[in-house]
């Protein structure tokens, strides 16, 4: 999203003004959360990576450093969530607004949550949460 915005503007159809960046991370495997907290450019790989979120199960990125770069000069941060976490939104989400999310969609609403009590994000401002997938592909996750 972070490059796409500057192709925009680029283009002319974007202004140069940019929303703050938010990667989520669920909480067993986490190695931007890790490495932005640190102050790190790069991420060390994340030992015994393990979540339900296939999606998120990435213990080495490829592209860290673009991930890293983007949050910092958007003024963003890094969150991680538990697996009960993104499962308990999964189905929060569902009931509030029909939408059976994939678990790796579902992470961004504890994390928005953990922001507006910490007050870095409030109220009052408007924010987009992506959902890359159905849960339909997470079923076995959701039979406890």
């Amino acid at each position: 999203m972070w490059k796409a915005f500057d192709e925009m503007e680029q283009m002319g159809w974007i202004g140069s003004e940019r929303p703050r960046m938010v990667t989520v991370q669920a909480a067993g495997c986490a190695p931007i959360v890790r490495a932005f907290e640190e102050g790190k450019r790069f991420a060390d790989e994340f030992p015994i990576a393990h979540t339900t979120a296939s999606g998120l199960r990435v213990p080495k990125a490829i592209g860290d450093f673009l991930i890293l770069d983007a949050l910092r000069a958007s003024g963003g941060t890094a969150v991680a969530v538990t697996d009960d976490e993104l499962i308990d939104s999964t189905k929060e989400i569902g009931s509030a607004e029909g939408i059976f999310c994939a678990p790796e969609g579902a992470a961004c609403l504890p994390a928005l949550k953990q922001l507006m009590a910490d007050g870095s994000v409030k109220s009052d401002e408007r924010i987009v949460l992506f959902n890359t997938g159905s849960g339909v592909k997470y079923v076995e996750s959701f039979s406890n």
